[in-house]
């Protein structure tokens, strides 16, 4: 295989939990998904390292699963969602536990224009990848209503959404419009407009405003409780240093500005209560001051530049990911929807205040090539993503040689409709390693989707098969024994998310997973042969027949028989359990020979004459459940 064979067989195959360091700080973009309509935000979904959400402004929240854009929107808000101009579905944000809870929130403009932040849950159907539209519950706010009111102004509704370190939720609220904020909403302390907001969202479903006030807000009574900072534009796009993935927890803010100066703020994590200035100040500068500010000081950006550099500033992420090399950890970077750039900063961290100064501009346009950006985004690895408004995620990515950990899953199919046991086998490799293929173990787990419970671990797979076609692709021989396989059994039947996480030789953690959907359907045969169907029998008769689970290793793999009879007027009567299996010779030989002892019989008893239905129910012994039954009507005499 040719080396751009084996790079497009490497992207195309595998999977993305991608955690190694490359050395080199030049950077090219990756096409991710194309074909959405004016795309605003792309959102992690915390629970599932596979998925994330794109939200489109007209009113569609899109899923990418595995790198895949789905066709089945996420929600679809068009019919509730004013969108034109800066207006529309504007935000998204899933809590740390999304995946045990379900609940997500969303911010947008209604029809008349004002701003609305809704909470909603994902689907508890079979498809976990679509919201119930029905769960909708519209937050209501200190000034009594489900809504905060944005003036007839379509312009500087902020948008951006997201659950801090601190697990509460923080939102970007514009000023209301127009030309330097005239009703000097940003330093107003009695309306919600031109703040940085931060609630408690996590409260009973049946709470009434569906929020509560942190108790460390920073502003005394006489002020909106919900606020957290003052003197916002348009902080259309900001975010958080992640904890989680080696970053200090700051909030750091893009702010659209007005005619002169685009402005960077910074905040250590924690430290609410600031002015950022608008519309006193634009950046650093002095701008309308007919009005005092609601207080001082005011807090100056860590960065601007000149409306000749870029008229509309996006707010980014600091990169804390691993593929882009050392050199670009820590850098942050932001973009110009405008002028179509994008640049990073390296954020130097006085110890001592926590506070940061930035240096080291670097522009990225020409290796990145971008259209407008409307957001950035992560993925769980901590990789950074960029969104252009004509429709496209792109990840920024390194030109240096790809040195990758991979995994594939080659069995189970994704979407497959199978019985136990279940064999899921695949490849994994670390491309660094030189040795082996740097996978210390592989371990499998199942997430119920039908019945929403715990993850189920399905145990560790043995790694070092042969695959000396992973070895041709990655030009290694000492990837050939990169394959794994594990045999599951004892999964209840349903639909299930399997998935495999893989730990990475070199960081010692599971830093690679893949996951498939599937189905599992019951492997166990069951049959009545006695009493016939819709057969005259006495009172006392013989039920009959024979069962089976076809997953079986040993044994007919049944453990319990149940026999049970539902007559005239609702009468129930149990009627017995199979105390053993006789052989049934003819059932080994169609099926194989360890089915041979499936035979079983009971003497049943009903209490009166008339007509029954007799069923018999079948316990697999891998499972624990009751996972077949069958039935026979007869009429007692």
């Amino acid at each position: 295989m040719a080396r751009a064979q084996a790079r497009a067989f490497a992207y195309t195959a595998l999977v993305t939990l991608l955690f190694a360091g490359n050395v080199s700080a030049q950077l090219r973009s990756e096409t991710v998904v194309t074909g959405l309509s004016s795309p605003v935000a792309f959102i992690q979904d915390p629970g599932d390292a596979a998925v994330q959400y794109v939200v489109q402004q007209g009113g569609l929240i899109r899923v990418v699963r595995n790198g895949t854009l789905q066709t089945a929107p996420f929600l679809n808000l068009t019919t509730v969602v004013g969108s034109g101009g800066e207006r529309g579905l504007l935000g998204m944000a899933l809590p740390a536990n999304s995946a045990a809870g379900g609940r997500f929130f969303v911010y947008f403009n209604d029809a008349a224009g004002d701003i609305v932040v809704a909470r909603f849950r994902k689907s508890t159907s079979t498809n976990p990848l679509t919201a119930d539209a029905a769960s909708r519950f519209d937050l209501r706010w200190s000034t009594g209503e489900n809504v905060i009111r944005h003036p007839t102004n379509s312009n500087h509704n902020g948008g951006t959404i997201a659950f801090g370190p601190d697990d509460y939720l923080y939102l970007g609220i514009g000023d209301g419009g127009s030309g330097n904020d005239p009703p000097h909403n940003a330093q107003n302390m009695n309306v919600l407009l031109g703040k940085m907001l931060r609630i408690d969202v996590s409260v009973p479903d049946n709470h009434s405003t569906g929020m509560a006030i942190p108790p460390d807000n920073p502003f005394p009574a006489g002020s909106r409780p919900e606020i957290w900072d003052i003197g916002m534009r348009n902080p259309f796009k900001w975010s958080f240093d992640d904890p989680a993935h080696g970053g200090n927890g700051a909030l750091i803010i893009g702010d659209v500005g007005q005619n002169a100066w685009e402005e960077i703020d910074y905040e250590p994590a924690g430290r609410g209560g600031n002015n950022y200035g608008w519309r006193n100040r634009e950046g650093a500068h002095d701008n309308v001051t007919s009005l005092p500010p609601a207080f001082q000081p005011l807090v100056d950006p860590i960065f601007e530049y000149t409306r000749s550099v870029g008229t509309t500033v996006t707010g980014g992420y600091v990169y804390r990911g691993t593929a882009l090399g050392p050199s670009m950890r820590g850098r942050y970077f932001f973009a110009d929807f405008s002028f179509r750039k994008i640049w990073s900063l390296a954020l130097t961290i006085n110890p001592s205040t926590g506070l940061a100064t930035a240096s080291d501009l670097r522009e990225h346009t020409s290796q990145l090539s971008p259209g407008n950006v409307s957001s950035f985004g992560t993925d769980a690895a901590g990789e950074l993503y960029f969104v252009e408004y004509g429709g496209t995620v792109k990840r920024i990515a390194s030109t240096a040689p790809s040195t990758l950990p991979f995994m594939s899953i080659d069995s189970p199919a994704n979407n497959g409709v199978l019985t136990q046991p279940l064999t899921v086998s695949g490849w994994a490799i670390d491309a660094v390693a030189t040795g082996s293929p740097g996978i210390d173990a592989i371990h499998v787990w199942a997430y119920p989707l039908s019945t929403g419970g715990n993850p189920i671990f399905a145990g560790a797979a043995t790694m070092g098969g042969a695959r000396s076609d992973v070895a041709t692709a990655f030009g290694g021989s000492q990837f050939t024994n990169s394959g794994f396989s594990l045999t599951v059994r004892g999964l209840a039947p349903g639909d299930y998310l399997i998935a495999v996480y893989g730990l990475v030789h070199t960081t010692g953690r599971f830093d690679l997973v893949r996951s498939v959907n599937v189905r599992l359907v019951s492997s166990v045969l069951l049959a009545i042969d006695t009493p016939a169907a819709n057969s005259t029998v006495d009172r006392t008769f013989l039920v009959g027949g024979w069962v089976f689970d076809g997953a079986s290793v040993s044994g007919n793999g049944i453990d319990a028989l149940h026999v049970w009879a539902f007559g005239p007027g609702g009468a129930v009567q149990f009627l017995g359990s199979a105390s053993g299996f006789h052989d049934r010779a003819d059932v080994g030989a169609a099926f194989g020979a360890q089915y041979t002892h499936s035979g079983y019989t009971i003497t049943a008893t009903v209490p009166s004459p008339g007509s029954w239905l007799v069923v018999v129910y079948a316990r697999n012994a891998s499972t624990g459940q009751f996972e077949a039954s069958v039935g026979v009507p007869i009429t007692v005499r």
